[in-house]
């Protein structure tokens, strides 16, 4: 049989790379390590290293076991935690991804307001519009717009935001607005990367039916935030979230143009998880935070 000191004994040669150096961080002798792990072997009736003269290296069935062990120690420490420290305030660090337009704006505020709440949390930020590997990334959350590609990922609603076509005022005292879509052909289109592609087709509705429209301008980049401040610059028209334009178009530095006919796409913007994973409490007051936080009226977020 095996129990709690196996578990930590493979996540540890796991995380260590080696059976020796696992057993001095849990002060155990080399003899002792390898019973543990042949006991933990023998329970499981399954192979979870691969030994050699030059390495130690996981099995499929080892790398496939050492998520649910790192879960249920995760759960396990954080439940010995909750009983030692009674009500005292939650603590620990959490990793998030964010959009990087996002992480300058409304998102910003919130996590301000959350620590401020919670001073004994840390909060480390993964900014890009790349698509994160939560597990490999140890990410705990990440926040995303679009709809839910990864069957293995939980997505929780934070809202919905219309999409806004806009430019500075100084690009359209030189260029003019486009007033039907076909129009944006002839006009210098600012585009990033969604989900690993450049987003170069831009997505209407007409009468309920979408209307995709292929565009391409003089720059694109793989963070919105830089093609935001093109934008800004007057490089260009740009065509995303409201959420990430509302200052701009509040302020004037940046003017709504509607086109004849059709209506912006809505986005949803969700904070996505493993489905496998464990959620800390301090990950779980963060998400309620969050999508209390998305939800307020002030929100331009619908």
């Amino acid at each position: 049989m095996y129990g709690l000191a196996e578990l930590r004994l493979f996540a540890a040669i796991a995380q260590l790379g080696s059976i020796s150096a696992a057993a001095r961080q849990l002060q155990l002798s080399p003899a002792a390590a390898s019973a543990a792990l042949k006991r933990l072997e023998q329970g499981l009736a399954a192979r979870l290293l691969q030994r050699s003269t030059r390495a130690l290296r996981l099995t499929a069935e080892g790398e496939q076991f050492l998520d649910h062990c790192r879960q249920a120690l995760a759960a396990l420490d954080e439940g010995q935690a909750l009983l030692q420290r009674g009500q005292q305030a939650a603590s620990g660090l959490i990793r998030l991804a964010v959009p990087s337009d996002l992480a300058h704006g409304l998102l910003s505020q919130l996590l301000d307001e959350f620590q401020q709440a919670h001073p004994h949390i840390q909060l480390q930020l993964q900014v890009g519009d790349g698509l994160a590997d939560l597990l490999r990334d140890q990410v705990e959350l990440a926040i995303r717009y679009g709809e839910l590609a990864d069957s293995r990922l939980v997505a929780r609603p934070l809202c919905r935001s219309p999409q806004r076509l806009c430019a500075a005022p100084a690009y359209l005292a030189r260029r003019g607005a486009p007033r039907v879509p076909a129009q944006l052909a002839e006009h210098d289109c600012l585009c990033f990367f969604k989900a690993g592609q450049l987003d170069q087709c831009w997505r209407f509705y007409r009468d309920g039916e979408a209307l995709e429209v292929t565009v391409s301008g003089p720059r694109s980049a793989n963070d919105s935030a830089l093609v935001h401040r093109w934008a800004l610059a007057g490089w260009g028209l740009i065509y995303k979230a409201e959420l990430d334009l509302h200052e701009d178009l509040r302020a004037g530095r940046l003017l709504p143009i509607e086109l004849d006919g059709v209506q912006t796409e809505t986005v949803s913007l969700n904070a996505l998880y493993h489905s496998g994973r464990y959620l800390p409490m301090r990950t779980r007051l963060l998400l309620t935070h969050l999508q209390d936080g998305f939800a307020r009226p002030a929100s331009p977020a619908l």
